[in-house]
């Protein structure tokens, strides 16, 4: 991909709902790579199961990757970054009760 910078203030957000609250998405895509700052509020629930690959950092916030299958959620706080393979073990979704801003890449 080519270098570039992104000056997110200016990349208009779409608010998209989830099962519970919701989120505020800014997008770019970079060929075939996606980036997305992504505002969770608080109470959000993803809406749908996904098994696509990710890295997710979260900036600010709390996030948990609750997984479909059962095995335990996986807990994030500020600093910290998670990352799964297209396909890879159980579909995941997000969950943030006190809101969360992340950085996505996939």
């Amino acid at each position: 991909m080519p270098e570039a910078v992104i000056e997110w203030s200016r990349v208009a957000a779409e608010r998209i709902p989830g099962a519970q609250g919701v989120a505020e998405v800014r997008v770019r895509q970079v060929g075939q790579v996606r980036v997305r700052l992504v505002d969770y509020g608080p109470g959000y629930l993803a809406d749908h199961w996904c098994s696509k690959g990710h890295v997710i950092h979260l900036i600010a916030g709390t996030l948990e990757i609750e997984h479909e299958d059962g095995t335990p959620a996986v807990r994030l706080a500020s600093g910290m970054s998670w990352y799964v393979a297209d396909g890879e073990g159980s579909a995941h979704r997000v969950r943030s009760q006190m809101g969360a801003r992340v950085f996505i890449v996939d």
